[in-house]
């Protein structure tokens, strides 16, 4: 008989030992367009108002280019397999955002009124804060499930967070709504920061209760009910929510939170009568808030009859606003593809222009056919947000990213259903578009999470230790 050493298994390999490729120079060629993009939306405004290139063009593109530059070598470093998709998107919504700012401070109606001129460079400022906090995110949080030790210290940070407002002394009512603050001359808005705390509560409570909250005590309709007990988490929530609408007369913030707590129970759950539950309990506590709450009557009132709004609000009638009607005016002007870059009139709704009502400007100017685009790169970072919730490994990264996404994607509904009319106004302001520190740094923070999800999914598995023994296994073959 003789033998022969088999060393195949000197040969094998496994998918972790393969690896997965970083994408990391399709992120650089993607970021390149980012960048050239807004640049040249930027001198097209400039020579459709003063017929010619903006002096600060190549300050604007420099500046842009270098905090794209700075945030892509971070992500090369600090997190080699993210989603390649996420920061170049962020980029260009930004970066358009700014260009549309900058071309509201150029209005003369603006102008003459104090409110133009100083908007653009601030929010240059606020968007190198936020790639600043977008960097933190990256080289601090090496590992998102550290996030979960502190899922009861997020639930108090976000109550505190939501209650900063009904500060005396510190809370400001701007436009009937109690959602800032003031500090140093700065208005903040807490809730925007409040979002993502809420999301690491969320998603540590509901994986450790998801099994208790599946379980169904009957069926009826096709649906299976929760048992009484297990109602606890969405009635506190949904009271939580009923609170924000009550004392600080803010709309958007209480749908966005509510919201986001029935996406990620469901997706925890799995089970579909937590939507219906949902859905009927937020109905009922905004129609009941709204029979005694006369800001919310007041936005109801203009979503059902704009142009009724429009006509009171120019006879001066107290209490209510022109600007619903503005905002589909903007959007009728527009046509399919717009009036063009600066030559559009979304200045006359004055102080909400590049806040509020930009998608208006965007509209206007751009068309049917840029609003169309904007929602796609707005859909596209939801999607990936929801493709790295699918890959992560643990069910706290899963739920995370989906509570992340989910609250990126309801705020841009409410947002853009609100200026077009499709649901009542909110007074949220466009992530990323709008002018305003609080929102702009805030997303900057949750794209660095979900970039962290993300490179924690997408990392290739260490390859397995080579096993001696097996390398001196013997086969015997009959001579």
């Amino acid at each position: 008989m003789s033998s022969t050493t088999n060393t195949s298994s000197q040969h094998t390999s496994t998918i972790g030992s393969i690896g997965t490729p970083s994408r990391r120079n399709t992120e650089v060629g993607l970021l390149v367009f980012a960048v050239v993009i807004p640049v040249f939306a930027y001198a097209n405004v400039g020579l459709a108002i003063n017929d010619a290139v903006p002096a600060g063009l190549l300050s604007y593109g420099l500046g842009l280019g270098l905090l794209a530059g700075i945030g892509h070598l971070v992500v090369r470093k600090f997190a080699p397999y993210a989603d390649p998709l996420l920061l170049p998107l962020a980029t260009l919504l930004n970066g358009l955002g700014l260009v549309a700012i900058w071309r509201l401070d150029q209005s003369e109606l603006l102008q003459d009124i104090g409110q133009a001129g100083t908007a653009a460079p601030r929010q240059l400022l606020y968007t190198a804060m936020g790639i600043a906090l977008f960097i933190v995110v990256l080289i601090f949080l090496k590992d998102h499930r550290a996030l979960q030790r502190y899922t009861y210290i997020s639930m108090v940070g976000a109550l505190f967070l939501l209650l900063l407002p009904l500060v005396p002394g510190l809370g400001q009512n701007i436009y009937g709504a109690k959602i800032w603050i003031s500090v140093a001359g700065f208005s903040i808005q807490p809730g925007e920061f409040a979002k993502i705390v809420l999301a690491v509560f969320f998603a540590g409570y509901l994986m450790v209760k998801r099994d208790a909250l599946a379980l169904a005590s009957r069926r009826f309709m096709g649906l299976y009910l929760p048992r009484g007990r297990d109602l606890g988490p969405i009635l506190v929530v949904w009271a939580m929510s009923i609170l924000i609408l009550v004392f600080e007369t803010d709309l958007g913030t209480s749908l966005l939170f509510f919201g986001m707590f029935v996406i990620m129970l469901y997706v925890a759950t799995e089970r579909t009568s937590w939507i219906v539950f949902g859905l009927l309990m937020s109905a009922v506590g905004a129609v009941g808030v709204a029979s005694f709450e006369v800001h919310i009557q007041q936005r109801v009132a203009a979503w059902l009859d704009p142009m009724r709004e429009y006509t009171l609000s120019r006879e001066g009638v107290i209490g209510h606003s022109e600007q619903a009607m503005q905002a589909l005016w903007a959007f009728g002007s527009g046509g399919t593809l717009g009036t063009g870059w600066g030559q559009g009139h979304s200045e006359l709704i004055r102080f909400a222009a590049n806040s509020d009502f930009i998608l208006a400007t965007f509209g206007e100017e751009l068309g049917l056919a840029g609003v169309m685009a904007l929602l796609l790169l707005y859909a596209l970072i939801v999607e990936r947000g929801v493709r790295t919730a699918l890959a992560a490994r643990d069910p706290f990264g899963k739920l995370l990213a989906i509570g992340l996404s989910g609250a990126f994607a309801l705020q841009v509904f409410v947002v853009a259903g609100g200026v077009m009319g499709l649901i009542p106004l909110t007074g949220m302001t466009m992530p990323f578009l709008a002018y305003g520190g609080s929102s702009v740094i805030a997303n900057w923070a949750l794209i660095g999470i979900l970039l962290r999800i993300s490179d924690t999914a997408r990392r290739p598995a260490p390859a397995p230790a080579p096993n001696p023994d097996a390398e001196m296994t013997q086969v015997v073959r009959p001579s």
